[in-house]
């Protein structure tokens, strides 16, 4: 029988972290942190939608965009529509007038608990709507493919077993205490769309709880009345303070155990052999290390000079900066007494605005939302727990959460606790961020583990509702693999033509391309193909059956030219694997002279090369990347780019012909290398190389067309808009460039209108 494999989640508001579970016996038991596709240890909580014609970003894809197609929060947006949390008297229903989902650029309905997404309609122009469940379940999708990576790593197997896989999967999720059950419900309905039949949800305080018994008291004697641990948790945009007492059991004293009947449906919780007892609990939704950041975004957007004259909604791009660089401020204000970080394109005409301050500004700003609530909160957890007196036993207390790496947090905690100005006094360190996601997976690990929600019945309406789920996010994720596909047949066949285009100019083998207008008119109609309506609007199959006509076409065409290329792609092969053993045995050799193990292998190429072996080298590595490149394997092609741009650093004592040439072939490294990013959706770093370029020629229609490109998909039209005029008035007939300024004249018109439209509502 094989074993479940428990699935550890800690959903954060900008971030999830998912630990994995393996048990291979009942005391043998692997846990690893579930690494993203990219390699980063955390999935940010968000999804983007790239239209109709575009396949969803989840996830980690969804991170460089910030617009009103990409939803983030997501663990708020789920609990804003279900209710928020059962009572208890902590201010946890967040309500209407959520501080942190204001600067949130998506339009949603919390009475039909709806998203709207713009141009998602099969017709690219109407929009679709979603559910906080659904949205929630695009993104475990992703988390599931992450986790069914990892495993295959771990066990050694490969993607064929997926489906098996999956039956083996056990999702928890870890979440505070008070959560409602419909947002509990909600959590495994979400799993369940995405094929997870077996999902649990666990108290976030028990989670922490379980991972401080394995880690701090596993090897001690709590003695009858415990140890006391108080747990300070603040994350993004939520405070959680815990009184939790290990051990101890029927000689607890008489105050303790009338605290525990007080709280006995939270506190009857036995998790291994010890016993874990929450002795009181206080939650806020409206407290976290976010709330600073908005502390410092008010404070400068009406002190600042730069500001004076601006105004700007919380749910616009200037805002989403301006707040983003109050986060790096408050980062750096969390490392050195003073601080400033520069926001780029935010103040009048788009001028660069410093934003400067320091701890002491830092403290005042934050007196009534953070530093009163938070002692407002540990007051009442101390009183939940028997009063001040509790103080004297409490035997550590635990921080954990970004909030709590704040000098002001940890500040605002040790004065509550008596303990300010007490050098001899520390908190410990046994909790990192990752112990929620650790501790719920541990949770589900303990026999004796038991969590009501997995026996909850469900009921006929909730059981339509999960179908439906589950059946709508099969059909997108379905239609998300199709459009992947067919982006890679399009990328096969303008790899393709480019790689004629160029071959005329710059191939060996450049005598064999025909010189026919029929040549010239299948490379121009393919090119208008691919920038048409038609290529948009294909389906996978159609993708295919263009792309056989293409390569069909072009064996007809260049027969012969396509023959030399297979030849000297074998000939390099073969050099390659020559030099490649003749490298080793040169490796060998000088290993047994020098008397070492040839391990220290690292080039270091430092060496005073002639200009033009040094240019072979150039383009050499440049060959290879568009190699990589027409084969669709962008991030080595990218690698090789970068090659190649280093050994251009190499010259010296050039001749001033040479210093053309070198120009002109880091241009072209550089444009070449900016498409290599657009295609991996990698903008920041694409946008950097198309200003590397244009600061070579900044005439460059290539690279003007593809900072446009960038910048049509950052949703910064009025940008690309300048780029595209540039690159009409260097190449008027430009049919690419044509076609984007289509679309980007459409955007900024829709623009427009919406802005007339929400002028005439407000001063109709």
């Amino acid at each position: 029988m094989t074993s479940s494999i428990l699935v550890g989640l800690d959903l954060g508001t900008l971030t999830t972290k998912t630990m994995l579970a393996l048990s291979k016996s009942d005391k043998d038991t692997t846990y690893e942190l579930v690494r993203t596709s990219h390699g980063h240890h955390d999935c940010p909580t968000s999804i983007s939608f790239g239209g109709c014609h575009r396949p969803r970003m989840l996830g980690e894809d969804s991170l460089e965009r910030g617009d009103e197609n990409t939803v983030g929060m997501l663990d708020r947006l789920l609990v804003d529509s279900l209710g928020g949390a059962d009572g208890g008297g902590d201010d946890d229903d967040v309500g209407d007038q959520d501080p942190f989902q204001k600067f949130q650029r998506f339009t949603y309905d919390r009475e039909k608990d709806s998203v709207c997404i713009p141009n998602m309609a099969d017709d690219g122009q109407g929009n679709n709507e979603y559910s906080s469940t659904a949205l929630l379940a695009m993104l475990l999708g992703r988390i599931k493919r992450n986790v069914l990576a990892t495993v295959h790593r771990l066990e050694g197997t490969n993607e064929d077993g997926d489906e098996g896989m999956t039956s083996r999967l056990k999702f928890v999720f870890a979440v505070p205490p008070n959560y409602s059950t419909a947002t509990r419900q909600a959590l495994m309905d979400a799993a369940y769309a995405v094929s997870i039949s077996n999902s649990m949800v666990v108290d976030s305080t028990l989670a922490l709880g379980k991972v401080l018994e394995q880690r701090k008291f596993s090897g001690e004697v709590c003695g009858s009345g415990g140890r006391k641990v108080m747990v300070v948790e603040m994350g993004h945009a939520r405070t959680n303070i815990s009184l939790l007492r290990f051990g101890g059991g029927e000689g607890d004293d008489e105050g303790d155990a009338q605290e525990e009947k007080k709280n006995k449906e939270p506190n009857d919780k036995v998790l291994g052999s010890d016993k874990i007892t929450v002795l009181a609990n206080v939650n806020s939704s409206q407290l976290g290390a976010g709330t600073i950041d908005i502390c410092l975004y008010h404070h400068f957007l009406a002190t600042h000079p730069a500001f004076s004259n601006v105004s700007f909604e919380t749910n616009s791009r200037s805002a989403q900066r301006l707040l983003e660089g109050c986060k790096k401020l408050k980062h750096l204000l969390s490392m050195l007494s003073e601080g400033s970080v520069t926001v780029e394109s935010i103040g009048k005409n788009e001028s660069d605005v410093t934003l400067s301050a320091n701890r002491e500004l830092l403290v005042q700003l934050c007196d009534g939302l953070v530093t009163k609530v938070l002692k407002s909160m540990i007051q009442r957890c101390i009183e939940k727990a028997g009063g001040m007196q509790v103080l004297n036993d409490i035997a550590t207390v635990e921080l954990t959460g970004g909030g709590c790496r704040i000098p002001l947090v940890q500040d605002t905690v040790r004065d509550c606790l008596g303990k300010k100005g007490d050098e001899t006094f520390s908190f410990s360190k046994s909790l990192d961020d990752t112990s929620l996601a650790l501790g719920a997976a541990m949770m589900m690990t303990a026999p004796s583990s038991c969590v009501e929600d997995a026996l909850m019945e469900v009921s006929p309406e909730r059981q339509a509702r999960r179908e439906a789920l589950l059946h709508n996010e099969m059909l997108m994720s379905k239609r998300d693999e199709e459009l992947v596909k067919k982006d890679e047949i399009r990328n096969q066949i303008e790899a393709h033509i480019l790689e004629l285009r160029s071959a005329r100019h710059s191939s060996v083998h450049s005598s064999l391309l025909p010189t026919s207008d029929e040549f010239t008119n299948f490379l121009d109609g393919t090119d208008d193909w691919l920038f048409s309506a038609e290529c948009d609007d294909a389906t996978f199959d159609e993708m295919m059956k263009k792309w056989v006509e293409v390569k069909s076409k072009s064996e007809e065409l260049c027969a012969d030219f396509l023959e030399a290329k297979r030849l000297e792609a074998e000939r390099k092969d073969r050099e390659m694997e020559e030099e490649a053993k003749q490298a080793a045995a040169e490796r060998d050799a000088e290993a047994m002279l020098n008397g070492d193990d040839g391990n220290d292998a690292d080039d270091h190429d430092t060496r005073k090369l002639p200009t033009k072996r040094r240019m072979e080298i150039v383009m050499k590595n440049k060959a290879e990347a568009n190699e990589l490149f027409g084969d669709g394997n962008y991030k080595h092609a990218c690698a090789r780019y970068a090659k190649a741009l280093s050994h251009c650093n190499k010259f010296f004592d050039l001749s001033p012909d040479d210093e053309v040439e070198v120009k002109e072939v880091k241009l072209s490294l550089h444009v070449n290398m900016a498409l290599s990013f657009i295609k991996l959706e990698k903008l920041d770093n694409a946008f950097q190389s198309c200003n590397e370029a244009l600061a070579i020629d900044p005439k460059n229609v290539k690279a003007l067309y593809r900072r446009a490109t960038v910048q049509h998909s950052r949703r910064k039209f009025d940008d690309a808009l300048n780029d595209l005029k540039q690159a009409e008035e260097l190449a008027p007939d430009d049919k690419a460039v044509k076609k984007l300024r289509r679309l980007v004249d459409h955007e900024i018109l829709k623009q427009k209108k919406k802005e007339q439209a929400m002028a005439k509502k407000m001063f109709g």
